[in-house]
C-alpha cells in the first residue's frame, strides 16, 4: 500500500519513483492558488487544516476550539465540505440529519457543540449562507479549509499528529498537500495533538484523552449521567472498531487505558451499511463512527462510545483570539423585512 511508504522517515525507492509526479502536482496547487480570487466572509475565519492527507485531529481541533473561543467571548458557526455525504447542495446540518446527508465529521461537530454548522463543496458560499441565516454568529470556523482558497482567512490553525511530515514529499509521492514551509507565516499557528512536535517548526503541544465511555443509546441523545469513567471497561474482552484515517492512534489510546481488546480497523468515512459484528459483541469506537450507527438496530446494545476530547494550550487559543480581534470585518448584508 502506498500510504505506508509515505510515512517512512526518508523516501523510499517507489516514494523516488513518484517525484516527477509529485512535482506535477506542485504546478497545479500553485496555479489553482494564483487563479483563486479570495472572498471575504462577513465575520473574521478561522481556518483548521493540515498539510498532509489523512487524520491528524482536525475534527477534534474544531470542536475545542469553538468551545475554547466561545468561552472568550466569540460566537462561533462552522462550515464544512461534508466529504462522503450524498448529495452536495448547500445545507445546514441538523442534530437529527444522517450522516450520508450531511457528512459525519460536520454531524459530529453540531451535535457536540450546538452552535450552527453548514455544508457545501464552495466555502465561501457556506460561511456566507451561516451568516445570513444565523446574525449572531461573529466568528466562522472552516473545518479542513486551509487548501480551499477562495475563502479569505484571518487565522490558520495547521495540526499534525505524531506522524509529522511523513517522509517531507508531495502528493503523491508523499503526505504532504503542500510544501513544509521554512517558518510560519503570521496568521499561521501550528498544532501538534499527538502531544509532541512531530516537525521541526515551532507549534503548541494539545493534550488528548479517552476519558468516558458513553452506551450508544445514551450518546446519542446527549444524556451525559449515563457516562461512565472509562475505566469501567477495563477486564473485559471488547471489539475496538474505528473507522477514522488513523484507527492505530484510536487503539493506542485504548492500550494506554489498560483495556483489553481485539482492533477491528474499517475505511475512513465507513458507512456501517451493515455491522461488521456479531450481535452480542462488546464494542468501543469513536463519535465518528457512532454517529452512522442506529441505535435501535439489533447488535448495537453492547456498543460504547468513546469522545475523545481535546485541551489546548491557553497562549495559542490567547493568540488565535488576538489575531481575529484585529481582522477587518465585511459589511453583513442587510436582511429583508419579514412580512
Amino acid at each position: 500500500m502506498l500510504q505506508r511508504h509515505w510515512w517512512r522517515e526518508r523516501p523510499s525507492l517507489l516514494a523516488q519513483a513518484l517525484r516527477p509526479l509529485s512535482w506535477l502536482y506542485r504546478m497545479l496547487a500553485v496555479l489553482h492558488r494564483a487563479l483563486a480570487r479570495p472572498r471575504r466572509a462577513p465575520v473574521p475565519v478561522l481556518v483548521v487544516g493540515n498539510l498532509v492527507v489523512g487524520g491528524a485531529g482536525k475534527t477534534p481541533t474544531v470542536i475545542a476550539l469553538v468551545h475554547a473561543l466561545h468561552e472568550r467571548g466569540w460566537h462561533p458557526g462552522v462550515v464544512s465540505r461534508g466529504y462522503g455525504r450524498t448529495h452536495e447542495a448547500l445545507r445546514e446540518v441538523a442534530p437529527g440529519d444522517s450522516a450520508a446527508a450531511v457528512g459525519d465529521e460536520p454531524l459530529l461537530i453540531r451535535r457536540r457543540c450546538g452552535v450552527p454548522v453548514w455544508v457545501g463543496r464552495d466555502r465561501v458560499a457556506a460561511a456566507s449562507a451561516l451568516c445570513a441565516a444565523h446574525p449572531g454568529v461573529d466568528l466562522v470556523i472552516a473545518d479542513d479549509g486551509l487548501q480551499h482558497h477562495r475563502l479569505a482567512r484571518d487565522a490558520e490553525c495547521v495540526v499534525f499528529d505524531e506522524r509529522g511530515a511523513g517522509n517531507g514529499l508531495l502528493l503523491p509521492a508523499g503526505p504532504l498537500r503542500e510544501p513544509l514551509p521554512a517558518a510560519l507565516p503570521p496568521q499561521r499557528a501550528l498544532l501538534y495533538t499527538g502531544g509532541v512536535a512531530s516537525t521541526a517548526l515551532p507549534g503548541a503541544l494539545a493534550r488528548r484523552a479517552l476519558v468516558q465511555a458513553w452506551p450508544l443509546a445514551a450518546w446519542a441523545r446527549g444524556d451525559v449521567g449515563a457516562a461512565k469513567p472509562l475505566q469501567a471497561l477495563q477486564g473485559r474482552m471488547l471489539l475496538a472498531v474505528a473507522g477514522i484515517a488513523a484507527p492505530q492512534k484510536f487503539f493506542a489510546m485504548l492500550d494506554a487505558a489498560g483495556l483489553r481488546f481485539e482492533p477491528r480497523p474499517l475505511p475512513d468515512h465507513h458507512a456501517y451499511a451493515t455491522l461488521p459484528w456479531p450481535p452480542a459483541a462488546g464494542v468501543v469506537t469513536t463519535e465518528k463512527d457512532a454517529v452512522k450507527l442506529d441505535p435501535s438496530q439489533p447488535g448495537t446494545a453492547g456498543v460504547w462510545v468513546l469522545p475523545l476530547d481535546f485541551e489546548l494550550p491557553a497562549a495559542l487559543v490567547d493568540a488565535l483570539h488576538r489575531r481575529l480581534r484585529a481582522a477587518p470585518r465585511a459589511p453583513r448584508r442587510p436582511q429583508a423585512p419579514s412580512r
